[in-house]
Order: structure tokens, then sequence, then C-alpha cells
């Protein structure tokens, strides 16, 4: 499936036990949201948090932004309900934990499409362990239903003994075989959060080595960091003005018959002028999400 150009600059993990927090997350300026049955919630309330999480996106008001439930694994003795539960939920996709294996994401999607999902329910795989990483080509081709890719650099650094440094440079080699993987098979791809809260500093950081790498977004643990990922992952006025120049010198440069394009003394590649189309449609589709709220 190609990626679809839709805003993911943010993307916000809430605890799906916690409907103050679902209701909150309905005025949040976050680009999507991450509906947690994992992680952020206890054993004795996963089942208590699938019917908060169905209650939530049955209500509505959630505007433009991408709902994503993230269910526990089925090696747990939840997953199979979460999956049950999230196939008719109504939300945009499925966030598997800790995929390792294409056969892991075909079994979750069997799950899915017995229990009613329509097909345009797409599948995310969380890719937070080695041996993930390490099969990351083979999880993004698994099937046409796979969305995007994102980033568990917590549980990665863990597994791997690394260390949380600010220039994540233990992770460089899983941040870029997730990256070439997802780009390889069309997908979107989001990077992993950022912990320390009180590290303005550091989190402007991430947020800018993630861009330049290549992630389409960043995966957050606070609404307070929203408006900061949002800045650092939208193109700014200035790249778009440019992107717009060079598709218009493509274009006059097609009905001319011209093979080369020259913009401002340098080389227009056919590439280049495919990634301008995609700046500038991610600028308009950035825009209409904000004035949705």
């Amino acid at each position: 499936m190609a990626m679809t150009v839709r805003p993911r600059r943010s993307v916000l993990y809430m605890p799906g036990s916690n409907a103050r927090a679902l209701e909150k997350g309905r005025g949040l300026p976050a680009d999507g949201l991450i509906l947690d049955l994992e992680d952020a919630v206890a054993p004795d309330a996963k089942a208590t948090a699938r019917d908060t999480i169905r209650q939530a996106i049955a209500a509505g008001g959630y505007g433009g932004r991408e709902l994503i439930v993230r269910t526990n694994g089925l090696n747990t003795p939840w997953g199979f309900e979460d999956l049950r539960m999230a196939a008719t939920c109504g939300a945009d996709a499925v966030l598997l934990p800790k995929v390792e294996s294409a056969d892991g994401v075909r079994q979750a999607e069997a799950v899915l499409r017995a229990a009613g999902a329509p097909e345009s329910l797409l599948i995310w795989c969380m890719m937070e362990t080695p041996l993930g990483m390490l099969n990351a080509r083979e999880i993004a081709g698994a099937s046409p239903a796979l969305g995007g890719l994102v980033l568990g650099t917590s549980d990665l650094a863990k597994d791997l003994h690394a260390a949380h440094t600010r220039d994540r440079l233990p992770m460089i080699t899983s941040l870029g075989l997730c990256l070439l993987a997802a780009r390889a098979h069309g997908l979107a791809v989001l990077d992993g959060v950022h912990l320390d809260l009180n590290d303005d500093e550091g989190f402007a950081f991430s947020c800018r080595q993630g861009r330049e790498l290549g992630f389409d977004g960043k995966t957050l643990i606070h609404p307070k960091t929203i408006a900061a990922c949002n800045a650092a992952f939208a193109p700014d006025a200035d790249e778009i003005a440019q992107a717009r120049r060079m598709i218009a010198a493509h274009a006059e440069a097609a009905a001319q018959g011209k093979g080369v394009i020259l913009l401002d003394g340098k080389l227009v590649e056919n590439l280049h002028v495919e990634n301008a189309r995609r700046l500038v449609a991610l600028g308009e589709a950035i825009a209409a999400l904000e004035g949705a709220g």
C-alpha cells in the first residue's frame, strides 16, 4: 500500500483506560493519537480499557486526527480480544507491539479480517527488539494492509544494553534499517519517544535528528511536547515556496519539450520534483487538519 500524504508530525500515546485523557485528546493539536491497550494499561484494566476506547471512538469529535489502537501481543492473555475489538471500533489503524516477523503480522491480520475489519483498516508495527530490526525488510513487506512502522527506542535500548545518549549513536543502525524498510515498501515511519520531559534542548535535538534522518514524525508521551514536534517536522514557508518553484519550472520545461531543468543554476531531476510535490501536498494536508481542529 503506497504511503498516503497525511500529517504524522506528532503522534501521542494515550492510556486506553483513562476516559478523561481520551476526552482531552479531542482538543490536542497532535496529528495522531495512539490509544494504548499495552504498556499504559494495568493487567486488571485491559478489558475495561477496550470498552473505554470503543466508546471514545464511537462518540467522535477527534476531527481529522489519525486514531491508532495499540493492542497487546497475541502471545498474551489479552491480544486476541484486543484485535477483535480493534477490528470494528472505527480506528484508522491497529498498532501491533514487538513485531519480530512477517508471520506475526499475517497472523494478526487474519484475526482482524475474521473479526470483520474493513479493508481500510491499516496495520502498523512496533519495531522495538533486535530481532525485529534484523527482520525489518520482511516485516515491511508482510502485507498490503501495512501502513507504517513505529520505533520503540526505549525497549530497544534496553535489549541492546545501550546507553540513552543524546546523539542516539547506539541505535543509528536500527533506525536506519527501519527507515530503509519503510521507504522500500512505501510505508510511513515514526521515530521513538523522548523520555526526559525536562530536557527541552534534548527533545529539540531528537526532533531535528529524526527529521534529518527521514522520519515522518515522532511519537510522544506528553501533550506539552506536541507544539515543538509539529514545528520541527512541518515544512516551513520557504521550503514550500521553493517546492512550488521547482514544480512550476518542471512544468514549464515539459511544455517546451526540454529534458533538462535548471533552477537557480542547479539541475533538477524528476526525483526532486516528486519530493517537491509531496512537500506541497503535506503542507496542504497540515493546513486542512489544523483547520478541521
